[in-house]
């Protein structure tokens, strides 16, 4: 199929016309009637496989301009591999799991989740999902992405789900997985446990309090230097007030100075270094140092705590630091991460007086029934009238918050399971060193993150999701998960979905006569769901293994930067702990997309552009464009400033490739081809730098440096094309006669560069290519119905002659100088157009040659009616331009303009059948 036929336009139209708007949906329309994917994946069907993994967006909400910027980067490479020979089949998927989509099922249908069966809730989790999808597809396709649309991966796919049973089934069989409890973030909002991939961090204003604890039993220590410990004091500083009634114990590091500060009738217990800025804090300027000691030595002491009683024990731990507050800490092993491993060395318990929806519970006594934050002020009162409160100051902090409620988050010790990343992490560090990392920044970025991570909280308070499969005894309690009872359940969720988790009681869901350890056969099931970054990691198992056209590992991940704690990282931990390596070969990373001004966008600022309207007003090429004129490892602005530059660099390249297909309508290659020792030297040269281009350009594509052909290729268009060559042949393909060897020899040359030109930059502006390989005569053995069908443009090593391009160059840098000359005289009138010009040159002697070697060309390689070459000695005073080996002179060339090609001439007038035209073209007509 032809797509001009599609598009009802004859070839003999002047083509191009630009209307990316409107025409680009009829090229798309083209691309699904021919099955342009399928087309592809068939000519490439046995040569080596490139699989580009797709990264699951969340199927919630219309596309953002930094899904566009990643969906065109992954279609660029995978377009370039295809053209490289590579099969490349690219399957995109959808994250199709979890919170957002429940609270927007919920909201759609204005439901309550407890008051509905559990089954039905899901059934419109999924339909509100599948609703999603569908809408993302076509504004994804809608960019020009190819891929297998029609077939995507969605993690609520029963077989996705089967497999993602297995990969949980082989990380607890390894002893990977457990129950354990311990503080992890939590959303008071959606009730839940969150991974750390899961936080944001906002700054934002809170209040921060000096707490003194007052000293009960200093086993012997300090009574050498005060006699009444009851007046000594550790002073603790904390931001979050509503932690204290869960204070257990206070941090001292141990190899700190922690000195006794004598001041206000009382001795306050801190670090020596912090001594100064605390006392400032509080306003003391008269103290008294009576001693220090380090704090290993006050190990054990016991302090009483200010609103309860009981005490808090003072222990040691690396952890603390000198960066702020008072080297005394406040330890609350429920509500904070490092709180909880120092606590379990000296067997505190994870205390935790909050509920899941933020709540003081009974434990906290008299703030039971308190939202915690509202009980800051309760319990800020209450320090001060037991006089335990020093003092208060507001500070500006960075605060982890719920990536999609946006709600800042607490610490909260809860029943969760978690995978012991600590028990693989060296293989997953080694792994990492195996991998491309694109930038090279990328891998110690996820070192650092895979380093120091704890263990990861996997388990989610919600219904939407893969469920958990885990059976509790109700006989003894104990956990039941094995590899029997896993593959039961992933023969069944293949089957049926996981909604049969739901559906089905334990005796059906278990394998027959399966028994506890204690021998009862009474099984509940686990309520918690998986984490959605569990589904989204377990893709390259359930995806790359699972279809016959792609393979394990993928060539490539590509997502943005947050990703190293996200997508690369849970597909890093799930691959590595069941399969000993990393799932991918390389990973790419790009940058957020921000406003001009390098702003993020936001609705509260008002700077976010929708990127459908910029398809509306630009087209989608104006999208593909603005994707590799940036670098993109780093973030990438946007403006209407931005697009409307984009637009006008669109134009030139657009016109460039327009003017080449002008002057092609008669061209025949199969007949018309002059062969290149018979073409004009100025073609060579533009073959020459054809293939300069095409070096450049292939080394930027095999080292994504997508900003690099944006220049190259611009500039080729601008400079190379426009400004020189086309602009010097213009005299030859108008005026010279139709078939003559100096009109096909610019015809030859500008096929190849403009056959080339469209695949170079076929990637990235899909539309435009397509448009202009319709259009464009083809060789019999190259009549492909689309340019992506097309090979990649080989290298010709005998259009690559240095003598020629150093000659070029020369004479290239000489016209620079005789285009200013030119305009000097525009200027001062002596000139209209530079055919009006008569240019007399003197060249000093270093480039006399050059000069002479080119002198019969001179008058169409500047684009001039006539050229005079004379000594640089004889240049009088009425020089127009010179520098210091060049003198040139400007005046009105003598003779009359030829109406044909507007060279003005001595000869017009001369022929009275042709009074009006000049020799040179009576001899072409």
């Amino acid at each position: 199929m032809d797509y001009n036929e599609t598009l009802n336009l004859p070839k003999t139209s002047f083509p191009m016309k630009a209307n990316l708007p409107s025409k680009e949906p009829e090229i798309l329309k083209f691309w699904d009637e021919i099955d342009i994917n399928a087309l592809v994946l068939d000519k490439n069907k046995d040569k080596p496989k490139y699989i580009l993994h797709d990264g699951p967006p969340y199927a919630n909400g219309d596309l953002h301009l930094g899904h566009t910027l990643n969906k065109i980067l992954k279609d660029i490479i995978n377009k370039y591999k295809s053209m490289r020979g590579y099969n490349t089949p690219y399957v995109p998927g959808w994250d199709t799991h979890g919170l957002p989509i429940e609270a927007q099922a919920i909201k759609k249908l204005g439901i309550n989740k407890n008051e509905i069966n559990p089954v039905e809730f899901r059934k419109m989790c999924r339909q509100y999902a599948l609703e999603q999808v569908d809408i993302q597809r076509e504004e994804f396709k809608r960019l020009g992405v190819r891929g297998d649309w029609d077939h995507p991966y969605l993690t609520l796919n029963p077989e996705f789900e089967a497999k993602q049973i297995e990969i949980f089934g082989q990380m607890a069989e390894k002893g990977y997985i457990y129950k354990g409890l311990k503080p992890v973030y939590w959303c008071t909002t959606c009730e839940t446990a969150l991974a750390e991939a899961e936080i944001e961090y906002k700054d934002e204003t809170a209040d921060s309090i000096y707490v003194k604890f007052g000293v009960t039993d200093d086993r012997g220590l300090f009574r050498k230097l005060i006699d009444d410990i009851s007046k000594i004091y550790f002073v603790i500083w904390t931001t979050t007030t509503w932690t204290i009634p869960a204070n257990l114990a206070i941090s001292l590091n141990p190899e700190f100075d922690y000195s006794l500060v004598a001041a206000n009738g009382e001795v306050y217990v801190m670090a020596t270094e912090l001594v100064k800025s605390v006392l400032h804090d509080l306003n003391i300027s008269e103290y008294k140092i009576l001693g220090s000691f380090k704090g290993q030595e006050m190990e054990g002491i016991k302090t009483k705590h200010p609103l309860y009683d009981r005490d808090s024990v003072i222990i040691v731990g690396d952890h603390v630091t000198l960066d702020t507050g008072t080297g005394c800490v406040h330890t609350a092993p429920g509500h904070g991460e490092e709180d909880f491993i120092v606590g379990q060395k000296y067997g505190l318990p994870a205390f935790n007086p909050v509920d899941e929806k933020g709540f003081f519970k009974a434990e906290a006594g008299k703030y039971a029934g308190m939202k915690y934050y509202n009980a800051n002020r309760e319990i800020e009162k209450d320090l001060a009238e037991a006089g335990a409160l020093l003092g208060k100051k507001k500070i500006l902090h960075s605060y982890p918050h719920c990536w999609r409620c946006k709600n800042p988050v607490i610490f909260r010790a809860t029943e969760q399971w978690f995978a012991s990343v600590k028990g693989f992490r060296e293989e997953a560090l080694k792994a990492i060193k195996e991998v491309e990392w694109v930038p090279e920044w990328g891998e110690e970025r996820i070192t650092n993150m895979v380093k120091d991570r704890e263990d990861w909280c996997i388990s989610r308070q919600r219904l939407w999701g893969v469920p958990i499969p885990i059976f509790y005894c109700q006989e003894c309690g104990e956990a039941l998960i094995d590899k029997e009872t896993i593959a039961k359940i992933s023969d069944i969720f293949r089957e049926k979905g996981s909604d049969a988790w739901f559906e089905m009681s334990p005796e059906e869901l278990l394998p027959e006569g399966k028994k506890c350890r204690c021998g009862s056969t009474n099984f509940r099931k686990e309520t918690d769901i998986m984490d959605v970054w569990f589904d989204s990691g377990s893709t390259h198992a359930a995806v790359l293994e699972t279809r016959d056209d792609l393979r394990w590992p993928a060539d490539m991940y590509l997502e943005g930067s947050d990703q190293h704690r996200g997508w690369f990282q849970s597909s890093l931990l799930t691959s590595v702990a069941t399969r000993g390596k990393a799932p991918y070969r390389s990973v790419l990373t790009h940058g957020f997309v921000v406003d001009g001004e390098g702003r993020k966008m936001s609705k509260s600022l008002g700077n976010g552009i929708d990127p459908d309207e910029i398809i509306k007003k630009y087209g989608a090429e104006i999208l593909r464009l603005w994707v590799i004129s940036s670098d993109y490892t780093s973030d990438v602005r946007i403006s209407d400033k931005i697009l409307g530059q984009l637009t006008e660099v669109y134009k030139k390249i657009r016109n460039t490739i327009r003017f080449m297909l002008g002057n092609l309508y008669d061209f025949d290659p199969d007949k018309d081809m002059v062969g290149y020792q018979d073409m004009e030297e100025i073609d060579k040269w533009a073959l020459l730098r054809l293939e300069r281009l095409k070096d450049r350009i292939n080394d930027a594509y095999e080292g994504y440096q997508y900003h690099l052909i944006y220049h190259l290729f611009h500039n080729f268009c601008v400079v190379d094309m426009s400004n020189q060559y086309l602009d010097i042949i213009k005299d030859r393909l108008y005026t010279f006669k139709a078939n003559s060897k100096e009109r096909r020899s610019a015809q030859t040359a500008l096929y190849i560069i403009l056959n080339d030109m469209i695949k170079l930059i076929a990637p990235v502006l899909s539309f435009t290519t397509e448009e202009a390989w319709g259009y464009m005569p083809h060789r019999k053995d190259e009549n492909y119905e689309s340019v992506q069908l097309t090979d990649w443009p080989e290298k010709n090593e005998d259009y690559i002659d240095i003598e020629l391009e150093d000659r070029w160059n020369k004479i290239m840098d000489i016209r620079g100088e005789v285009t200013r000359a030119l305009e000097i005289a525009r200027n001062s009138k002596i000139i209209g157009h530079s055919l009006n010009a008569e240019v007399t040159l003197y060249p000093s002697d270093d480039i006399k040659d050059t000069v002479n070697y080119f002198y019969n060309k001179l008058d169409t390689i500047f684009i001039v009616s006539k050229v005079n070459v004379c000594n640089y000695e004889d240049a009088g005073d009425d020089i127009t331009y010179e520098t210091e080996s060049l003198k040139i002179k400007v005046q009105q060339a003598p003779g009359q303009k030829c109406s044909r090609c507007w060279v003005y001439s001595e000869t017009v007038g001369q022929d009275p059948e042709h009074p009006d035209l000049c020799h040179k073209c009576i001899t072409n007509l």
